[in-house]
């Protein structure tokens, strides 16, 4: 049963007549005695202890040592239990090491708290990107639900809450909207763009931009990546050529899973995102054609589709230095020199695409051409949210104008810009 005990002050060595009461509480393995010193009055103590084996009793009760355990120590343990992708793994001790260690690895888990965490937050707003803030903002709140679940906290204090941005972080919010609101991709533009990098490379932004694979998707696509869809319709079966997504080139710094520390980079296959992101993506006959035609142009003994000269996977980094950014942005031209061609000077034409805005513009052009959600989520790889994804799915005439809506748009940007081909040979 709880009890209050008297604790006389100690002064030079010396007990003295002043004291507080301690509390002292039966612990749930039922033999020992927990305490909790500093109170005024003996009744005080005792209630405080009859109030700790109510909590005891009712399963509810967190020892407070374990709420003392510093956020640094708890952390590492929680990114021990964890097994997320490695790409995931990651940026998780990335965004621990750069952000949020630095100024949480010693407070007390019990000392945490929303004011003192999205003033953080912000300052790291204001420093650096916004959405990396959130992200760090997110992350502590993972780990602290994850204190809750192992009996170390009661609540957490970050779980549920919206942040609120300061006025120098909005105005630069702000500024970042408006130059992201330059003329977006066309049809006629991604045309050109693909010819102007030649048929090997530009076969692999054509694919993105109509089909919206992931960059590291569409790395991993192989010859036989290209298979068929076979679906019941009306008295027959309808088909259609596909593209499978089954596993993606990944690229990234791989990092001890216990204690964050750094190995060597991993450059290789992995598994998709997520459940939603393993999918057939359905072929405009266009496309279909080009690929075709692309199989042909690449060297025999190469296997995937979209690689270097030599057959193996595009860094991303390479693929933007030395496709994109020449193509979209334009490059000068340079005389014959010893060694070395002409080179001809190609003027802007889309400034700062990227292959993942390519991603973005093929979803754009599913919501142009009218795709149904089922089959806009499911084609581009994303997981829906709510009832409707459990209810709604895709059907055959929802596939059918889809494929339509991407050839009709093709063969517009083709009529607009009186090409016959995409490329000349």
């Amino acid at each position: 049963m709880a009890y209050g005990e008297k604790v006389f002050k100690v002064r030079n060595g010396k007990k003295t007549k002043q004291y507080t009461w301690r509390a002292r509480f039966l612990l749930p393995d039922g033999i020992n005695y927990g305490s909790a010193p500093g109170f005024p009055t003996e009744k005080t103590a005792k209630e405080y202890g009859q109030e700790q084996e109510a909590l005891i009793r009712a399963g509810r009760w967190i020892d407070p040592k374990l709420a003392q355990t510093q956020f640094g120590q708890w952390a590492r343990e929680w990114m021990a239990a964890k097994a997320p992708r490695g790409r995931t793994n990651t940026t998780r001790w990335d965004r621990l090491d750069t952000h949020i260690l630095p100024r949480w690895e010693h407070v007390p888990l019990n000392q945490i708290n929303w004011f003192d965490a999205e003033s953080w937050a912000n300052s790291v707003g204001e420093t650096h990107d916004d959405t990396t803030a959130s992200h760090c903002l997110t992350l502590m709140s993972q780990i602290m639900t994850g204190a809750v679940d192992a009996g170390k906290l009661t609540v957490n204090p970050l779980f549920g809450r919206r942040r609120s941005r300061t006025a120098a972080i909005k105005a630069k919010n702000q500024a970042k909207m408006v130059k992201k609101q330059s003329a977006p991709a066309t049809p006629e533009l991604v045309l050109q763009l693909a010819r102007r990098v030649g048929p090997l490379d530009g076969m692999h932004i054509l694919t993105t931009a109509f089909l919206g694979p992931r960059w590291g998707e569409g790395c991993a696509l192989t010859r036989s990546s290209r298979g068929e869809r076979r679906e019941a319709h009306g008295n027959g079966v309808w088909t259609c050529p596909t593209l499978q997504i089954r596993e993606e080139v990944a690229e990234y710094q791989t990092r001890d899973p216990k204690t964050g520390k750094k190995g060597p980079m991993h450059f290789g296959l992995e598994p998709v995102k997520n459940d939603g992101s393993l999918r057939d993506i359905d072929v405009p006959p266009f496309l279909d054609d080009l690929l075709d035609q692309h199989e042909k142009r690449m060297q025999p003994h190469h296997n995937t589709l979209f690689c270097t000269r030599k057959g193996v996977w595009w860094r991303n980094s390479n693929f933007g230095r030395q496709v994109m950014r020449p193509g979209a942005d334009g490059r000068e031209a340079l005389k014959a020199t010893k060694g070395h061609a002409p080179r001809e000077g190609w003027e802007p034409l889309l400034p700062g695409l990227t292959m993942d805005l390519l991603r973005h513009f093929h979803d754009t052009l599913q919501s142009q051409i009218g795709v149904a959600d089922p089959l806009a989520h499911e084609q581009a790889g994303h997981v829906r949210s709510g009832i409707k994804a459990v209810y709604q799915h895709p059907t055959v005439p929802m596939r059918i104008d889809r494929l339509n809506g991407l050839q009709a748009v093709f063969e517009q940007a083709m009529e607009n810009l009186g090409w016959e081909r995409v490329w000349e040979s």
